[in-house]
């Protein structure tokens, strides 16, 4: 049976590399990345950052396989009109922020069930400006004007044999089981927005932990039997972006283009050395280009929590793993690396 969605960890047998045309695709989304970023530091406008858009280069572009289920022209408008929903919350709605969130999570959620489509991305669209507190209309073009060039290129680079021609195919709905499913979802992230919100701590619930909690509970493919890993480069993504941010631009004083370039060459050598690929790293590694520097020191360690909250709920209440065996708890919670290095040293020692 096909798995409901494509995830956004996707093993690669080739390193990456070592293949031409991955090279390309890994540079065409750094010079993406860096042309937000770069624009962002010369006008002045923090709002042009849109830390998921070096997800969905990541998703769209380098990986070689069908990601998420989207019509193409669907990206871009349904990225802007979650973006220009999120800056509206924020500029008209007076309920509290708990409840602002979780309005800008339901406005996402039933735009995927009615388009049926998979573009978890949009979720953090949404939510990413009541969470900042965002207000300028400049965050929405931006993303329209990121998204189409993203759609535009993926274009490109089938036509020139870059990458695999996508090929659209709608979720299988059965609307009774994921309307329960959307609410229960709802209901969990309403409980640890509760919690980091009264708590202070406002980085357990990050956007792109929720895209990922969301992937996580949606996809059946082989990252959810990995949610120790899962969490492990959740929080590497978080670090990589956090150390860079602090040492390159708080205290050397380098500009963020160049801090950009530096952290995506660690997380794609770190995807080489994985050979696997997490979308939602992508965009925590950019988070804290949009945070005070004074909270920064925090974040990895915010995000270690909150990520384990999130996988945690997916693990018990929606993959129900207190009825998993014994060797299939033993794997989940040994690192994949781990585990391949074990199985390559049995096999060589077999032999």
């Amino acid at each position: 049976m096909e798995n409901r969605n494509n995830d956004s960890k996707i093993e690669n047998p080739t390193k990456m590399f070592g293949d031409t045309k991955q090279r390309k695709r890994y540079i065409y989304a750094l010079l993406m990345i860096l042309l937000m970023v770069g624009t962002a530091e010369i006008l002045k406008e923090k709002e042009i950052i849109f830390p998921e858009m070096a997800a969905l280069t990541i998703g769209m572009w380098i990986v070689d396989k069908r990601v998420w289920r989207i019509k193409r022209w669907q990206m871009p408008v349904l990225m802007t009109i979650g973006a220009y929903v999120g800056i509206s919350i924020v500029r008209f709605s007076s309920l509290p922020l708990v409840f602002n969130l979780i309005l800008a999570f339901m406005f996402a959620a039933l735009c995927l069930l009615l388009t049926q489509s998979s573009l978890f991305p949009l979720i953090s669209a949404c939510i990413l400006p009541v969470l900042l507190k965002t207000e300028s209309w400049i965050y929405p073009l931006s993303v329209f004007i990121m998204s189409l060039i993203i759609v535009l290129i993926q274009k490109w680079m089938e036509g020139n044999d870059l990458r695999k021609a996508t090929v659209y195919e709608p979720l299988e709905r059965n609307w009774k089981t994921d309307v329960l499913r959307w609410l229960s979802i709802l209901l969990s992230v309403f409980v640890i927005c509760c919690l980091a919100i009264y708590t202070s701590n406002f980085y357990f619930i990050i956007p792109p932990l929720i895209v990922a909690y969301v992937e996580f509970v949606n996809s059946k493919a082989g990252f959810r039997n990995r949610p120790l890993l899962t969490i492990l480069l959740l929080v590497t993504g978080a670090l990589i972006g956090t150390l860079f941010q602090l040492i390159g631009y708080c205290y050397l004083g380098l500009p963020e283009t160049v801090v950009a370039l530096f952290i995506f060459i660690v997380l794609f050598t770190l995807f080489e050395w994985l050979g696997k690929f997490f979308a939602p790293v992508g965009a925590l590694a950019l988070i804290p280009m949009l945070l005070p520097p004074e909270t920064l020191v925090w974040l990895p360690l915010q995000v270690a929590i909150g990520a384990g909250l999130f996988i945690a709920t997916g693990l018990i209440f929606f993959q129900q793993c207190y009825k998993w065996s014994r060797p299939q708890l033993i794997y989940c919670l040994i690192p994949h690396y781990l585990l391949s290095r074990i199985y390559h040293n049995k096999r060589n020692t077999d032999n």
